[in-house]
């Protein structure tokens, strides 16, 4: 049976990280001329987060549902000039309406199927420029830098997943179809990521804790990324993942999670979703306490080192590990501190 790892949903209500002010990498591929490329028609991250209207609503995939202003035009990069949304980073596949053509990808909206399409394309391809960005696949070992399968709507339900039968994203329908929301998106790509770095990760529930926490942290780290380096407007919370995907079951703010919460180590309850949230916050620590290139760097870097079924306790020594061995002792004890802060065993 293919291993199912969803986004999950559980929804807190804490601080905010619109006070950090943290600086974020360029991505590798920033500076590729827009001019001759195929342009796309995407959400800027998602439309709650660009217009910080809390009450929008999905109307059943209705185009007048959400402003234009929540939309925006970008490059579609890496194509392989076949026509269709296949390229270096990402092919797609739609089990939903026809297939997108890259040539049309610019004038879908929300009520058009191939708008998920473009959205997965874009994102997915946004997430591993991220990536390289930080030097992986150069400077350091690629993470999952290849072309990432993606299937559009195939199961018919509100629900997506990464599953490592042919190490596969699929993303549902149902409310907000899950394609829509770039946070969504990038989540998924995140548990990619991780397989790829430890073929079968999270067989234990510590792991798979780890697992949806970077997801979470990923996403937000991709999103802003993408807003600050096209001048993408911010109306809500980035700390808040998912805010438009979770309008149908969460009270505004809406929010299927956050990645600032107060847990601790104590706090665990078994759901891997829910005690993901002591792993972010721990990220997000290391992120404003050294900036979000360096952290990034650790943090994924790091990953090459855990086990399918590491521990809190053993994949915070990674990670430390790996921060004095990339930055040194201060940066190593910045690290520390995060993970002390979060209660984890055998930290101090």
């Amino acid at each position: 049976m293919p291993r199912r790892t969803s986004r999950g949903r559980t929804a807190a209500v804490i601080a905010s990280l619109t006070l950090l002010g943290l600086a974020v990498p360029a991505a590798a591929d920033a500076s590729q001329p827009a001019s001759g490329l195929p342009q796309g028609r995407v959400f800027m991250v998602n439309p709650v987060q660009s217009t910080g209207d809390q009450t929008l609503v999905d109307a059943k995939d209705s185009a007048g549902a959400v402003p234009d202003s929540a939309y925006a035009s970008v490059a579609l990069r890496n194509l392989d000039g076949g026509g269709g949304l296949s390229g270096r980073w990402a092919y797609i596949r739609s089990e939903t309406g026809a297939p997108a053509a890259a040539a049309d990808a610019g004038r879908y909206n929300r009520a058009d199927d191939q708008f998920e399409q473009v959205m997965a394309y874009f994102w997915v391809n946004e997430a591993q420029e991220y990536l390289q960005g930080l030097g992986f696949g150069s400077e350091l070992p690629g993470a999952n830098n290849r072309a990432q399968p993606v299937r559009i709507n195939q199961w018919g339900a509100d629900n997506s997943f990464f599953t490592d039968k042919k190490a596969e994203i699929r993303f549902g329908k149902g409310g907000v179809d899950d394609a829509e929301d770039a946070e969504v998106i990038v989540h998924e790509y995140g548990h990619a990521v991780h397989n790829a770095q430890v073929p079968g990760f999270g067989t234990s529930p510590e792991a798979g804790a780890i697992g949806e926490a970077f997801g979470d942290y990923l996403a937000v780290s991709v999103g802003e990324h993408a807003a600050a380096v096209r001048g993408w407007p911010r109306g809500t919370d980035p700390a808040c993942v998912a805010d438009w995907d979770s309008v149908g079951y969460s009270a505004a703010p809406h929010c299927l999670r956050r990645i600032d919460g107060t847990k601790v180590y104590a706090d665990r309850t078994g759901e891997v979703h829910a005690d993901g949230e002591i792993w972010s916050r721990a990220l997000l620590d290391i992120r404003t306490a050294l900036g979000a290139r360096t952290a990034d760097r650790i943090i994924v870097n790091a990953q090459f080192g855990f086990a399918p079924d590491t521990s809190f306790r053993d994949a915070a020594l990674t990670t430390i590990a790996t921060a004095r061995s990339m930055y040194g002792t201060g940066a190593a004890d910045a690290v520390r501190t995060a993970f002390k802060d979060r209660q984890i065993p055998g930290i101090a």
